[in-house]
């Protein structure tokens, strides 16, 4: 008789199945995935939503729609929605002036619309995908200020 089975027969060896899923990591790595795909389809159900605010909002500030759904060009854009320089577009690579920047580009996007400060900075920037649905299909009109 084998040496292995013989040891697996007196119980000597411990088989794989008696871990059940080899070590524990079946259940854990099963909910990580859930959490992956789930993640991945919210986040592109949130995208989807912005894409479709920002078409809109860049149709009535006089832009092309479709610069809404290209990733980084539709926040290059929304520079020339707050009546920016596009050379502020290079601040967007650096790491903490980057947020300091979008806020700053929300408050005068929401401005250019006749909107407040707090609407700007917890629609457009916190709760962007709501916030620029509402601009896009709310009555706002893009009044642009004079610098």
């Amino acid at each position: 008789m084998n040496s292995l089975v013989l040891a697996q027969q007196t119980g000597l060896l411990a088989s794989a199945s008696s871990y059940g899923d080899f070590g524990g990591t079946g259940a854990f790595g099963g909910i990580l995935a859930a959490f992956g795909v789930s993640g991945g389809v919210v986040g592109f159900i949130v995208y989807v939503a912005v894409a479709i605010g920002l078409w809109k909002t860049f149709s009535k500030a006089g832009l092309p729609g479709i610069l809404g759904i290209i990733p980084i060009i539709n926040i290059i854009f929304l520079l020339k929605v707050a009546r920016m320089s596009f050379w502020f577009a290079l601040l967007y690579i650096v790491p903490i002036v980057n947020v300091i920047l979008l806020i700053v580009v929300a408050i005068k996007v929401g401005r250019n619309f006749g909107h407040g400060g707090a609407f700007s900075f917890f629609m457009l920037w916190l709760l962007a995908p709501i916030g620029y649905l509402i601009v896009g299909f709310g009555g706002d009109r893009y009044q642009p200020e004079t610098r």
